[in-house]
């Protein structure tokens, strides 16, 4: 791969896309792209606002990046059917998105 290729493959836009599927069960893929690596927070949250679990965390290189949720919690109990979201916090930058757990 030459320096063109790896520019080519670095987004040029700090992006959090909607989850696949949606709604989901019992499982659904969490996408983002970062442009310049970030110390980075993706977490999940219950309708109330409660953190539900944390999908990634730490320094993330710039790219695109996929993260995979099974519907459970902290203590890998699976959570019940309802209205979640997923918090990306990524150098300086904060998106969030809804999404459905349907049992």
């Amino acid at each position: 791969m030459n320096d063109e290729d790896a520019a080519a493959e670095v987004p040029n836009v700090f992006t959090l896309f909607q989850n696949t599927p949606n709604p989901f069960n019992p499982a659904t893929t969490i996408s983002y792209n970062l442009r310049k690596s970030s110390l980075i927070s993706l977490k999940v949250y219950d309708l109330l606002g409660r953190e539900v679990t944390t999908l990634a965390e730490g320094d993330t290189p710039a790219g695109q990046h996929r993260v995979v949720w099974n519907g459970s919690d902290y203590s890998r109990k699976q959570v019940s059917s309802g209205v979640y979201f997923y918090r990306l916090i990524a150098g300086g930058r904060e998106e969030t998105r809804k999404m459905l757990l349907a049992r």
